[in-house]
């Protein structure tokens, strides 16, 4: 499968749905935009990133994985968007040391946030961006283009977090026995996000 590099576009808040971002990576020799709903903490260090003359006081989490991985001399070599599987995205850290390359499992999120501090570029297959990817209007003056570019991310963090909600009343109405048993379905299945939403509900309980 062919490999597509991915530029970061930008973030867009959403002016309908309180805490909700949307990651905009544009494809680099193409017109179509792959958005990515993120948490507020994940779109803030993204966000510190990409302005290059914020600095916070303190590192945050994906600055302490840089510096760890400075100390140890570790380089994050690529990002990879490798998996679409129930709207979830899922990437791989390319990674080396001492000339030997690892691949590490990683949200898009985290991945996209280390990425930036390391230089990497960032790809996903062709197969993904075909099936996720969006064409947003070409030629129409600019701020006509940001209307409509923040009101088809509206829909799309909507449509994630309409989703996001169904399944935690799903969860509600599940006994712990049931809870537990679909923990170990996710994880095993590798469906992260699904996991947290569960372990949330159970920790709820105790």
């Amino acid at each position: 499968m062919s490999l597509v590099r991915l530029n970061i576009k930008g973030i867009s808040y959403s002016q309908t749905q309180n805490g909700a971002y949307a990651l905009i990576l544009n494809e680099v020799d193409g017109d179509r935009k792959l958005p990515i709903v993120i948490g507020a903490f994940e779109a803030q260090s993204i966000a510190i990133a990409l302005e290059k003359e914020i600095k916070p006081p303190r590192p945050l989490t994906h600055d302490l994985f840089k510096n760890f991985a400075d100390r140890f001399d570790i380089v994050v070599k690529q990002v990879i968007i490798h998996k679409l599987v129930d709207g979830v995205f899922y990437s791989s850290l390319i990674c080396e040391r001492d000339k030997i390359e690892e691949i590490i499992d990683a949200r898009t999120s985290d991945a996209i946030a280390l990425a930036l501090r390391f230089q990497a570029p960032i790809f996903t297959y062709k197969n993904i961006l075909d099936k996720a990817g969006i064409y947003l209007k070409v030629n129409p003056k600019k701020d006509e283009e940001d209307i409509e570019d923040n009101i088809l991310l509206d829909e799309l963090v909507a449509e994630e977090i309409e989703e996001n909600v169904s399944a935690t009343e799903i969860y509600k109405s599940k006994s712990l026995d049931e809870l537990n048993k679909l923990l170990n379905e996710a994880v095993a299945n590798e469906d992260y996000e699904k996991a947290a939403k569960i372990r949330d509900e159970i920790s709820k309980r105790n």
